[in-house]
């Protein structure tokens, strides 16, 4: 592929498509991503939801998009610390994901979080999203967050 090729993949968007992003309210993606989920069992320091694969977070291959997978680690992952006493989530740090298997458009999947450790500063949780059916494990994730700290000033 030649690196004009490369730019025009990257750059595909035309300009009635420039415009219908643009009137997008602001904190689009959240909703996006998560419209569909349940949330299955809430305790300190673990959740569980559901969701079937729906097809907006489909990639190219017809199956889950590794950054929708990805997006679930950190937002599903965030929620959990609120469940260890957390009074807020903080900022990722460092988020890492292994794909291990892929799920398609209607599938069930179940994503489970748990709290590895909540401080002062710093949250760690560790998520595991599985088909629902086989409990087939399609990603493990794994998310640091700084959880800012109060100023004594």
């Amino acid at each position: 592929m030649d690196l004009e090729a490369v730019k025009q993949l990257l750059e595909k968007g035309d300009s009635e498509s420039q415009q219908a992003i643009d009137s997008m309210r602001s904190r689009f993606f959240e909703p996006f991503m998560m419209e569909g989920l349940k949330v299955e069992r809430v305790e300190p320091g673990r959740l569980i939801c559901s969701m079937k694969v729906p097809a907006r977070l489909l990639n190219a291959g017809g199956f889950l998009h590794g950054g929708a997978t990805a997006t679930l680690v950190d937002l599903v992952g965030s929620a959990a610390i609120f469940t260890a006493g957390a009074t807020v989530t903080g900022v990722s740090v460092e988020i890492s994901v292994s794909y291990l298997d892929a799920a398609f458009e209607g599938e069930e999947l179940e994503i489970e979080s748990r709290v590895l450790r909540v401080g002062k500063a710093v949250g760690v949780v560790s998520v595991e999203i599985r088909k629902k059916a086989s409990g087939k494990i399609v990603a493990q994730g794994r998310h640091t967050k700084y959880l800012a700290v109060a100023s004594k000033l």
